[in-house]
């Protein structure tokens, strides 16, 4: 008869771990219950020798790339409502894994049924998959375990991930239209550039005709694209790998983050965003019961910015010496000055001006003086912006009367929730700003394209007519 190992907690709360013979897993779990005690966790005793007897381990099918969010809490909902139902874990596992399509949940799930079997906890078997389960993610399933409520807890951990989710495919889906529309807009102006401005240059070239400084300027970029269309694609790639270079360094990474979260517009939503994210995380995993340090360094890993994790990191040492969280959260959510930071500013300003320059010809200094000026006006604004904090006062205020009153979670929620709802209303709005500025934008190049090329066609007109009517006079005199 197969012998079940099982975990309990009796009418008093105390925990029981025990085993016991019976048929099936469902008349164990009868048997237990008539002993008055309830079920927490109960898996079969594997005998010495099992594994080679069923031939190890099932085979896995291949798996690449990682587990998407919506999958992930979608697995966790599920979880949520059978563990509400009253199956015992194992079978619920199997039941979800069953329904999964070949990759690597499908496959994390059958490692974590089998090292349940073996006799681990449900949190100790995840452990082991944590590219498919976080930190996060672990230590919540952790303190359900201990605290007999994981049911609780698993719905606490899908409404928290759904809202995620909500969120982050807000923010996606608002990113997707100008991204579109400016796309489109660079191939259309790309290709009046490389074929049709050259056809005009050639006819005014045909004509000898004196070219205003707009039209000259337009020809110069085209002839510049022309020979140089490479670098259309190339120079926003070479851009990205460096910046991805420079952020696999610690130092340069935390210079990128602290230049995104103070850049005009972006930066706010960036803010908002992770300050949402992070206080619903820290309330959540306060909620179920997680001791506080360890609440702070799964937030700080989670946050996903490395000034963030700073700040954190600072506030998590404060109250190991015997502070509460709010004071340190005030005094270290201050930016100080940072180089590589400070260099972002300079390039991003910089740049443009510094592209244009060999278009200027013999006035190509201007552009060099251009830039430099840009980059000292940008790092003006990053010394005004470095008097601000990444936590506003709001937070601080709710978190210490969270603290006083003795429901930080619930404050840390509210805060939350006042986040999400600030990150909607802002990317509805750059959804409706972002639409007339970049009608401005197309129109003022189109305008300027037009004007640049009708300029030279009506004094090339004026001339012919002229021309014209002057010898039609000469004829009629003789």
């Amino acid at each position: 008869m197969p012998t079940f190992q099982f975990e309990a907690m009796d009418a008093t709360g105390q925990e029981i771990k025990d085993v016991i013979d019976a048929p099936t897993e469902e008349e164990a779990q009868q048997t237990i219950r008539q002993m008055g005690y309830f079920v927490t966790r109960i898996a079969q005793k594997k005998q010495k020798g099992a594994a080679q007897m069923v031939g190890g381990k099932k085979k896995r099918p291949m798996a690449f790339g990682g587990v998407s969010g919506k999958a992930l809490t979608t697995f966790t909902r599920q979880l949520s409502i059978l563990q509400d139902a009253g199956l015992p874990i194992l079978r619920s596992l199997k039941i979800l894994e069953g329904q999964q399509k070949p990759g690597r949940l499908k496959n994390a799930l059958m490692d974590v049924a089998e090292e349940i079997e073996s006799g681990s906890t449900l949190s100790e078997a995840m452990g082991k998959s944590p590219r498919v389960f976080n930190r996060l993610y672990v230590n919540m399933i952790k303190a359900g375990e201990a605290g007999g409520a994981l049911e609780v807890i698993l719905r606490r951990l899908s409404e928290f991930m759904e809202r995620s989710q909500s969120l982050k495919k807000k923010v996606q889906g608002a990113m997707i239209y100008p991204i579109i529309v400016i796309l489109v807009a660079v191939g259309i102006l790309t290709f009046i550039m490389i074929y049709i401005v050259p056809v005009f240059a050639k006819m005014f070239e045909e004509f000898d005709l004196p070219l205003p400084a707009a039209t000259v300027l337009l020809v110069n970029i085209s002839k510049f694209l022309v020979a140089k269309w490479f670098l259309i694609p190339l120079v926003p790639i070479c851009m990205v790998l460096f910046i991805k270079l420079v952020c696999k360094f610690r130092v340069g990474r935390f210079g990128w983050d602290q230049f995104m979260l103070k850049t005009p517009i972006i930066g706010g939503l960036v803010e908002k965003n992770i300050l949402a994210r992070t206080t619903r995380t820290l309330g959540t995993l306060v909620a179920s019961g997680v001791p506080i340090l360890e609440c702070l360094n799964i937030t700080r890993e989670t946050s996903s910015n490395s000034v963030f994790e700073r700040m954190y990191g600072k506030v998590s040492d404060a109250i190991r010496e015997g502070e509460t969280i709010a004071k340190p959260l005030a005094t270290y959510s201050k930016l100080k000055f940072h180089p590589v930071a400070s260099f972002f500013w300079a390039f991003f300003a910089a740049f443009p001006f510094v592209l244009a320059s060999p278009l200027l010809e013999k006035n190509w200094y201007f552009g060099l003086v251009g830039g430099l000026v840009a980059a000292v006006l940008a790092n003006l604004w990053y010394f005004i912006q470095l008097q601000g904090r990444i936590v506003d006062d709001l937070v601080v205020n709710m978190v210490d009367v969270g603290e006083e009153t003795g429901e930080l979670d619930t404050m840390l929620f509210k805060v939350a929730d006042v986040y999400d709802e600030e990150v909607s209303t802002l990317t509805d709005g750059l959804m409706k700003l972002i639409e007339p500025l970049l009608i401005v934008f197309l129109g003022g190049a189109v305008g300027f394209i037009v004007i640049s090329l009708f300029m030279p066609l009506i004094a090339l007109i004026q001339g012919l007519s002229g021309g014209g009517g002057k010898k039609g006079g000469g004829g009629g005199g003789a």
